[in-house]
């Protein structure tokens, strides 16, 4: 499962991974995901970093929040476990010198996108993947939803899929979410370096 990610990764500069994730795993998260929502403490994601954050729709409409160790949450727990097994096997692969991550739930409600967009922050480069995993069963293409990457030479579009990992450098791709037709989840974040 991680060379899959890794291989297409060096062969088109995005990795993806179709289970990624086991379906126990992903419908225990989409359950978080879910109750985290019905208890309204999903927040307005915003562009820019901590010290800078705007909200603006007409740029990113979807909403998120955080996972940490400290929810001590079985399933995000789990989630953690699976991200430090990746992040051991990348850096003794491929010696990439990652030292932590961040990761939020997403939710893209009906009628929402992201417009094109770097996920690395103009004055920190401690981004260096970005990873998406989606928790979504029965995606249909007529949903929408889907992942646009800009390649220097084509645009690679990638549906939301239950279970699949998507994977690529933080500073080298602009990527936008096309609009959904239902809502979107996901689990999204980075690894980095210089991480304490």
């Amino acid at each position: 499962m991680f060379d899959e990610l890794i291989d297409s990764f060096i062969d088109n500069h995005v990795g993806i991974a179709d289970h990624f994730l086991s379906a126990a795993l992903a419908a225990d998260l989409k359950g978080n995901l879910l109750a985290l929502y019905h208890k309204k403490l999903l927040l307005a994601a915003g562009t820019g970093n901590d010290q800078l954050v705007a909200h603006n729709l007409s740029v990113r409409g979807d909403s998120i929040y955080w996972l940490d160790r400290k929810h001590n949450d079985r399933h995000e727990n789990d989630f953690f476990n699976l991200m430090d097994s990746f992040v051991s096997h990348l850096n003794s692969t491929c010696y990439t010198g990652i030292t932590g991550y961040e990761f939020h739930y997403t939710l893209y409600d009906t009628g929402s996108f992201y417009k094109k967009h770097l996920d690395q922050f103009r004055n920190n480069d401690d981004r260096k993947y970005s990873m998406i995993i989606y928790l979504n069963p029965d995606w249909l293409q007529a949903d929408g939803g889907e992942l646009c990457i800009h390649h220097a030479d084509q645009l690679q579009h990638i549906s939301p899929e239950n279970r699949k990992s998507v994977f690529f450098k933080s500073g080298e791709l602009e990527h936008e979410v096309l609009c959904t037709n239902k809502p979107r989840m996901s689990i999204t974040g980075w690894l980095k370096v210089n991480a304490v």
